[in-house]
């Protein structure tokens, strides 16, 4: 139980230069908080390192490229799974990223967070992997979530990296009247085998899930550094990256999707569009407002389409499918709203609309028609919480919170799980 003491004393403060005395009046405020945990930043700069692979137990999001299944590890890092032969697929090694969440890759090297900086990491031995590159503090505001039911101390952060967060006792001393926020102090978090091991990387980028908050554009990464300011990065040479950009939003953004030369970006308030085909200059053409309610997106042709949770950092919003007109880029405007149990990511692959409906599992509807999706259902699997997906050529791809699955949709009316690698340590 949370517990604040206030006490009043007086202290008696001899000046040297003063004839007499002067009294002045602290308040002190004992409560009980998150305190954070430091690790200094020259040995969390050198935490990088490759393992053996290792139990999967809370996934996160997801990246697919060259044969390749990269699922993040909430926090830790990222599982690298040989997925050549999607009925079989096999994890061949872990890499310990502290904080990480997000991923891109681009050739051979991958882009991911790490806490407060971009790592970037050679992975043409993909069982050798080298950090290659860092920008230092490009998301100065990303700590990791505390204990909900206590407030969060001060923070120092000259000394170092918080990785962590244990309950204390804290006591603090203000003068009344001054400005103090400890106790009331809330902190939005940002949380986001072969026999030869050198994989035959292709150029470009791999494909992302729709809960992405890197998204490539050529030599150029655009992210999210903060809910509020989309930065883009030069990583032509990963060891010498740099932010070419940076803008500020004015709404709380929470994932990108690229078409063609326009990014997508999915608020908790509505959905923007920015003409990227300049990278170091994205452009804002077009806003769709919505309801606030957390918000991926993707597109494709003249459509967008976006869902709309409840959820704890979205409040007072429902639970819907939005199809948005898009024809005009500079004119969205909704077709249809359909209504969803609790639906996270998404994906489309040509007339297939793949939806991860949260508990309710996965849904997968025929799109052809915007004014009837909701009547033509082609699948569902039910009973499972489900977070995002990537469909490509006959193959979707799952994470959810029992594991990884994989589904052959090269027959839209015969739909068939294939693999699912099961959660096999604590859920946490």
């Amino acid at each position: 139980m949370k517990t604040f003491i206030r006490t009043s004393v007086t202290l008696l403060i001899l000046a040297a230069s003063l004839p007499a005395c002067m009294d002045k009046t602290v308040e002190r405020i004992t409560y009980e908080a998150n305190v954070p945990i430091y690790m200094p930043f020259n040995k969390f700069r050198a935490s990088f390192s490759k393992s053996e692979p290792v139990e999967i137990t809370a996934p996160g999001k997801f990246y697919f490229k060259d044969n390749y299944l990269f699922v993040n590890e909430v926090g830790k890092g990222i599982h690298v799974i040989d997925n050549s032969n999607p009925a079989n697929p096999i994890k061949i090694a872990f890499y310990e990223i502290m904080g990480n969440v997000d991923m891109a890759i681009r050739g051979n090297i991958l882009f991911a967070d790490s806490y407060i900086d971009l790592v970037a990491i050679d992975i043409s031995d993909i069982e050798n992997p080298v950090e290659t590159g860092r920008i230092k503090n490009i998301f100065p505001e990303v700590v990791p979530e505390g204990d909900i039911w206590y407030p969060y101390a001060m923070v120092d952060k000259s000394k170092g990296v918080i990785v962590g967060w244990e309950v204390k006792t804290v006591t603090e001393e203000h003068e009344p009247g001054s400005k103090w926020d400890g106790w009331i102090y809330r902190k939005e978090m940002v949380m986001m085998g072969a026999a030869d091991s050198r994989a035959n990387w292709s150029a470009g980028a791999g494909t992302a899930g729709s809960m992405a908050r890197f998204m490539l554009n050529g030599r150029y990464l655009h992210l999210i550094a903060h809910p509020w300011m989309l930065k883009t990065v030069d990583v032509e040479d990963s060891r010498k990256m740099n932010i070419a950009d940076s803008v500020n939003v004015s709404r709380n953004m929470e994932t990108l999707f690229l078409l063609g030369q326009n990014m997508f970006v999915g608020t908790t308030t509505g959905m923007l569009i920015y003409d990227v085909s300049d990278p170091v200059k994205p452009v804002l053409v077009s806003q769709y407002d919505h309801i606030t309610a957390c918000d991926p997106v993707v597109a494709d042709g003249d459509y967008a389409y976006v869902t709309l949770r409840t959820g704890t950092r979205c409040a007072n919003g429902q639970n819907l499918l939005e199809v948005i007109d898009i024809s005009s880029i500079t004119s969205p405007y909704l077709v249809k709203s359909y209504p969803m149990y609790n639906p996270h990511g998404l994906g489309i692959d040509g007339n297939l609309l793949f939806i991860c409906d949260g508990a309710a599992g996965l849904k997968i509807f025929d799109k052809s028609d915007p004014l009837d999706i909701i009547n033509k259902k082609i699948a569902h699997y039910p009973d499972f919480l489900t977070f995002d997906v990537i469909p490509m050529k006959g193959i979707l791809m799952l994470v959810g919170e029992d594991g990884i699955y994989q589904y052959n949709y090269s027959d839209p009316t015969n739909i068939v799980q294939i693999s699912h690698i099961p959660i096999t340590g604590d859920k946490k």
